[in-house]
């Protein structure tokens, strides 16, 4: 594993930076406070291929690696979470499962667009009833000749409110249990597909996180993804890249909210110096430092085997445990910091903070990181 950039990902970092910095950090706070799905950006960032960062070209994507990948989620979440894991969801959680196990007929209408950042995905795998425990969903759907009837509810879903489509796991034989699970497109103005309430979050909160409603919804059968009852190998197997991308927007979180901390404590007077001169504050930064590259070097070493092929469900959910509950620890620090002001919205940690805490629960908890580590683990 070779830790140096490339020059294409060093000229990537650069030239994503710089989009962050002019395109989405002017309008982080007015999206944190309005909710608005911000789509002026969404568009501004499929131009630089920003929405389909890992596939291939010949599927509309940019051809980049996984790796780049993380680059670009962390580089954007550093300036805006929402639009940070807006852009996971598309490239990894839609794009990628339709990349791997779709024919070339549904790549050609379900990816190319979308990984052209044309139209908007989403992933629709949580229930009301079913988070955590993802076998028990009770979307049911019935087989009904060449399409398939869908009855249900997802809740929470990013981009939810904004898709143009979205991969729906539905329960085609609830008694095999997570082998009756099948994955299919559905596609937003289908008969019997409503867009319901959008949730108000503590944070992340212009990502279109919504309940999506199927009554009596017929579903070509043709919109099938893989074979029927491999859905729940779909769901899992499109996590585990997920959970890298949610890594990344952990640390670029975290990274955000040391540089401002650190830009604070270098201007900050108190006792007649800045307060970057007291030791306090030098070990918080220091702890603050480390466990950013900690997180990062983490991130680096599950893209890079997921590049290689090679099975890396144990190195994604390590990367997104410890980056998740990092960027937690740090963003305290940095409220910690600034002191009274850290606790007031004219200063973008409190937002940081904020947007952190959803890192360690969605894409799969804190507790279910755990879970999947100690099985590999137990495994020797």
């Amino acid at each position: 594993m070779d830790l140096q950039l490339s020059e294409e990902q060093l000229l990537l970092q650069k030239s994503v930076r710089e989009f962050a910095e002019t395109e989405v950090r002017p309008f982080a706070k007015e999206l944190d406070e309005t909710g608005h799905f911000p789509r002026e950006i969404f568009k501004k960032a499929a131009e630089l291929g920003l929405t389909g960062i890992a596939l291939p070209e010949n599927e509309g994507g940019a051809g980049f690696d996984h790796i780049a990948y993380t680059i670009v989620i962390e580089e954007i979440s550093r300036c805006c979470a929402s639009t940070g894991v807006i852009l996971s969801v598309q490239n990894s959680l839609y794009g990628d499962p339709i990349h791997r196990f779709g024919t070339a007929e549904q790549k050609e209408k379900f990816l190319l667009p979308f990984a052209r950042g044309e139209k908007i995905g989403c992933y629709a795998l949580t229930e009301p009833q079913a988070g955590s425990n993802a076998a028990a969903l009770q979307t049911k759907a019935v087989r009904k000749g060449e399409s398939y009837v869908v009855n249900g509810t997802k809740a929470w879903i990013t981009n939810g409110g904004a898709a143009d489509a979205a991969i729906v796991y539905v329960n085609t034989e609830p008694e095999k249990g997570e082998k009756g699970i099948t994955a299919l497109v559905i596609e937003r103005g289908t008969p019997g597909f409503r867009v319901g309430k959008q949730e108000k979050k503590l944070g992340i909160s212009a990502t279109a996180c919504s309940e999506l409603i199927f009554t009596d919804c017929e579903v070509p059968a043709a919109n099938r993804i893989g074979n029927e009852g491999e859905g729940y190998k779909v769901a899992l197997s499109t996590l585990d890249g997920g959970r890298i991308g949610i890594a990344a927007q952990a640390t670029g979180i975290a990274q955000g909210a040391f540089e401002a901390a650190l830009k604070y404590a270098q201007e900050r007077m108190a006792f007649g110096h800045p307060i970057s001169q007291f030791q306090a504050i030098q070990f918080m930064l220091a702890d603050m430092a480390t466990e950013i590259d900690a997180a990062r070097l983490l991130i680096r070493k599950a893209a890079w085997k997921q590049n290689s092929g090679a099975r890396f469900s144990q190195d994604a959910a390590v990367a997104k445990l410890f980056a998740s509950e990092m960027a937690t620890r740090v963003t305290h620090k940095a409220i910690q910091i600034h002191g009274g002001n850290g606790y007031s919205r004219e200063y973008p940690v409190e937002r940081n903070y904020r947007d952190a805490r959803i890192t360690e629960i969605y894409e799969g908890t804190s507790e279910i990181q755990r879970l999947v580590i100690a099985s590999w683990v137990l495994k020797g």
